[in-house]
């Protein structure tokens, strides 16, 4: 049941209004996503290799073949992700915390789950690099 009020959320979200901030833009790339230890600053999961489906300057939509690792949910409260993502010039570590997800229906082009994530942090190289990327995005 939880999983079908996501999917109307989302869908509802299309058509009614989106609190987005900073525009997004639809781009597929190679992401990969590993549960964060803030504590010890080190990655303490195997990463799941999923992909974009937009990004933006604050958040990105993520689609993953699973939103678990071993016993640990990616989406679960309070919890902090590591991702790789995969741009033209190079990768960016971006760090973010899960703000919604849903699965995927079999009928769309993407299996799996969308998870949303909102930005929380990037060392300054990487978040130079993203911001450039955006920018040759919005030149488009």
């Amino acid at each position: 049941m939880p999983e079908l009020l996501r999917s109307i959320a989302g869908r509802l979200r299309q058509y009614v209004s989106d609190r987005r901030q900073s525009p997004r833009f639809r781009v597929r790339l190679v992401a990969t996503v590993s549960l964060f230890d803030l504590k010890a600053a080190t990655p303490w999961s195997k990463p799941v290799a999923g992909h974009t489906r937009n990004v933006g300057e604050d958040g990105l939509e993520l689609v993953l073949p699973a939103i678990r690792v071993g016993d640990r949910y990616l989406v679960g409260q309070d919890q902090a992700l590591s991702i790789i993502l995969k741009l033209p010039t190079g990768n960016a570590r971006i760090y973010a915390s899960p703000a919604r997800y849903e699965r995927l229906e079999e009928e769309q082009p993407d299996t799996g789950f969308l998870v949303g994530v909102r930005i929380t942090g990037m060392d300054e190289k990487d978040r130079a690099l993203f911001n450039e990327y955006l920018k040759s995005l919005g030149k488009r």
